[in-house]
C-alpha cells in the first residue's frame, strides 16, 4: 500500500472516531459525511439546537478521541441490503437520504468500531491501534450547506488535521504558524498593496505599490511569451449567448456566468478566454503553413463564484490569466508540449521555485474521441515532459472529458504546495460540433486544428499571493515595488538625496527619496518594516564629497552595509534585475 493511501485510510478512520466521540459526548447529534482531506479529515454534524459548538469544546472531544482509541477496537465491515441500512440508520436523516438515493442493487457496507457504526465505503484500519493518539489534532469549526446546496440545513463542519506520527503532526502545526504570519490578506494591508471591498465581494482594489509588482509580472510574462513565438491578442470582455451556447460553455458552466441583456439579446462577461481565441483564428483562411499559432491574451474573466469560497487575492471573482491557446496540428502537439514544459520551467525558475511536480491526468470514463486518438495524444504528452526533463505522477481518469491534460505544482519555502500551471489537450472545441475552426492542409483539404490550453502563473491575483506568502513581501529586487530608498542623514543633504534618486529613475530602478522631516533611524526602521526595500541608501557628508552611496542591504545579517560608487551600485542592482536574481 502507498504511504498516501495508507494515510489517507488512518485519517477516514479518525474521522469516525470523531464522530463517535461527538456522539457520546452530544446525544441527539446527527451525523452526515466525514471524508479524508489533504492533511487530516472532517466530518459534518447537525448539533442539538441547545448544543453550541466551537472551539472551545476541542480539548473534550479529543481526550475522549484518545480514550476510544486505547481501546483498541476493531473496525468490522459488513454488507447489508438497503431495507436494513434504512433500518440501522433509522435516526439519522442525512444517512438515509444517502441511502435512498443509491441505485437498488448497489452494495451497501457499514464500519463499526466500540459500539459506532457508520454508512461507508471504506476502506478502514483494522484496529483503532493503527491511528496514533497524539498526530491529530482538532483544528477548525466552519458552516457547510448539506451537500453544498444553500436551500438545504446548514451543519456544522469539524475539521481536523491527522497524520501517521507525532513529529508530523508538529511539522505541519510549525509549518501552519509560519503560515498564518506570512498570510497575504495580513501582508497585503501592512505593506499597503491592495484592499477588499466587502461592497464588491471578489473583486481586487490594486493600490499603487501592488499594481508595481502586479504590472512587473505582466511586463515579465509578456516579455518571455513573445520570445517564445507568441502572438498577443485581446477579446472582447462580453460575449454574446450563442458564442457560448456553440462553445458548450452555456450548458455547462452558465451558473459560474454573469449574464447580462441589450437589445433582447442575451449576453454573458467572459469567464474564460478560449472561445475568443478560436473566433480570431477562424477570422480568416489558415494554412498549415500558419501553425502551429500561438496566441497569449492576458484576458480579464470574471465567474460567479460563491462568496463563500472566496479568500483574499487567491479565490476571486474577477483575475486575469497569463492565458495562451495553441492552435497546431495533431503531428505539432508533442513538440509543442515540450517547448511549454521548458517555458514554464524557466518561468518558476525566476520567481525562485524550482521543486515542482507535474500530474498527468489520463483518459476518464466519461470521453469522447476514439481509444487511438486517446493513446496518441497521451504517449506525446508523456515524450514532451521526458524531453522537457519532467518526470510525473499519473492521475488515472482525471482527463478532461475532450483530452489528457499536465498539471504543474511547485513548492514554497515553507514546504506548501500550490497547483498553478496546467496544459490540456482539446479536440472538441474546434470541431465542427463547437466552433468548426479549420486550415488548409499540405492535401488542399480542410482539417480542424487541435487547441491546446495552457497558462503558467494560472491567474496574476493567485499567484500575487503566492509570491506575497512566499516572501512574507520581501520581493526579490527585480519584483520589488520599490528597490531602493535613498535616506539622507539630516535635511542638509536633501538636494544629495535628489541627485542619487534622479540617477536611479533614469535608469529604471524604482526608487523613492525619503526627505520627510523624521529621525533617519525612524525611517530605516518605516521603510524596513513597511516596504521590505531590499537596499536601503544612506547618504551625508562624507558620501556627498566623495560621491558615494552607503547601502544597507535588507538581510544586514547576511550582508553588511558597505559604500559604493553610484555607477558600481546602479550596475549591481541591475544585475541582480536582469537575472532574476532571487537573494540579496
Amino acid at each position: 500500500m502507498a504511504v498516501n493511501e495508507k494515510l489517507q485510510i488512518i485519517r477516514h478512520s479518525c474521522a469516525h472516531v470523531m464522530a463517535e466521540a461527538i456522539l457520546k459526548i452530544y446525544p441527539g447529534t446527527k451525523i452526515a459525511i466525514g471524508p479524508a482531506i489533504d492533511n487530516g479529515f472532517y466530518y459534518d454534524f447537525e448539533f442539538p439546537t441547545t448544543t453550541k459548538f466551537t472551539e472551545t469544546d476541542f480539548p473534550a472531544v479529543e481526550k475522549e478521541m484518545r480514550r476510544i482509541l486505547a481501546g483498541n477496537h476493531d473496525f468490522v465491515r459488513k454488507e447489508v441490503s438497503k431495507e436494513e441500512a434504512l433500518k440501522l440508520f433509522a435516526d439519522q436523516p442525512y444517512k438515509v437520504e444517502l441511502i435512498n438515493d443509491l441505485p437498488a442493487d448497489a452494495v451497501i457496507t457499514t464500519y463499526e468500531q466500540d459500539g459506532f457504526l457508520d454508512l461507508c465505503r471504506g476502506p478502514h484500519v483494522a484496529n483503532t491501534k493503527e491511528i496514533n493518539g497524539q498526530a491529530f489534532k482538532l483544528d477548525k469549526v466552519a458552516g457547510a450547506y448539506w451537500r453544498g446546496d444553500s436551500s438545504r440545513p446548514m451543519l456544522t463542519r469539524v475539521y481536523a488535521v491527522c497524520f501517521e506520527k507525532p513529529n508530523d503532526l508538529q511539522n505541519y502545526i510549525k509549518m501552519m504558524e509560519e503560515a498564518e504570519k506570512r498570510d497575504h490578506r495580513k501582508i497585503g494591508q501592512e505593506m499597503d498593496l491592495f484592499h477588499l471591498d466587502p461592497e464588491d465581494p471578489g473583486q481586487i482594489f490594486w493600490h499603487p505599490n501592488g499594481w508595481t509588482v502586479y504590472t512587473v509580472m505582466q511586463d515579465y510574462m509578456r516579455k518571455m511569451v513573445r520570445r517564445d513565438g507568441y502572438q498577443e491578442v485581446n477579446t472582447p470582455a462580453i460575449m454574446p449567448k450563442s458564442l457560448w451556447e456553440r462553445s458548450g460553455h452555456w450548458g455547462h458552466y452558465q451558473q459560474n456566468m454573469f449574464i447580462t441583456e441589450s437589445e433582447k439579446r442575451m449576453f454573458a462577461i467572459k469567464p474564460m478566454n478560449c472561445p475568443g481565441a478560436l473566433e480570431i483564428f477562424k477570422s480568416r483562411q489558415r494554412s498549415y503553413k500558419d501553425l502551429p499559432l500561438r496566441l497569449a491574451e492576458f484576458g480579464h474573466d470574471v465567474r460567479n463564484e460563491p462568496s463563500g469560497t472566496l479568500h483574499g487575492v487567491m479565490r476571486v471573482r474577477g483575475f486575469v490569466q497569463d492565458d495562451a491557446h495553441i492552435l497546431c496540428t495533431e503531428d505539432q502537439l508533442g513538440a509543442e508540449v515540450a517547448k511549454f514544459c521548458k517555458l514554464l520551467k524557466n518561468v518558476y525558475h525566476d520567481f525562485g521555485f524550482n521543486d515542482l511536480v507535474v500530474k498527468f491526468s489520463t483518459m476518464p470514463e466519461d470521453h469522447v474521441g476514439d481509444l487511438a486518438t486517446w493513446e496518441r495524444a497521451e504517449k506525446q504528452l508523456s515524450d514532451a515532459c521526458h524531453e522537457a526533463g519532467l518526470e510525473y505522477e499519473i492521475q488515472p481518469g482525471e482527463g478532461a472529458f475532450y483530452g489528457p491534460k499536465l498539471e504543474f505544482k511547485l513548492y514554497d519555502c515553507i514546504g506548501r504546495e500550490w497547483q498553478c500551471g496546467t496544459i490540456q489537450v482539446d479536440y472538441q472545441l474546434p470541431s465542427a460540433e463547437r466552433l468548426d475552426a479549420t486550415y488548409i492542409g499540405a492535401d488542399n483539404q480542410k482539417h480542424h486544428p487541435v487547441m491546446l490550453h495552457r497558462a503558467i502563473l494560472g491567474s496574476f491575483e493567485r499567484f500575487m499571493g503566492i509570491l506575497i506568502e512566499n516572501f512574507a513581501g520581501a520581493f526579490p529586487t527585480w519584483l520589488a515595488f520599490e528597490q531602493v530608498a535613498v535616506v539622507p542623514i539630516s535635511s542638509d543633504f536633501d538636494d544629495y538625496a535628489k541627485e542619487i534618486n534622479d540617477a536611479l529613475l533614469a535608469h529604471d530602478i524604482r526608487s523613492n527619496a525619503y526627505l520627510e522631516d523624521e529621525n533617519m533611524k525612524a525611517k530605516i526602521k518605516r521603510i524596513s518594516q513597511e516596504h521590505k526595500t531590499p537596499y536601503i541608501l544612506v547618504v551625508g557628508q562624507k558620501e556627498k564629497d566623495e560621491g558615494t552611496v552607503c547601502v544597507r542591504y535588507r538581510y544586514s545579517s547576511q550582508k553588511p552595509q558597505e559604500t559604493m560608487k553610484l555607477d558600481d551600485f546602479i550596475a549591481y542592482v541591475e544585475d541582480k534585475v536582469n537575472t532574476h536574481f532571487i537573494g540579496i
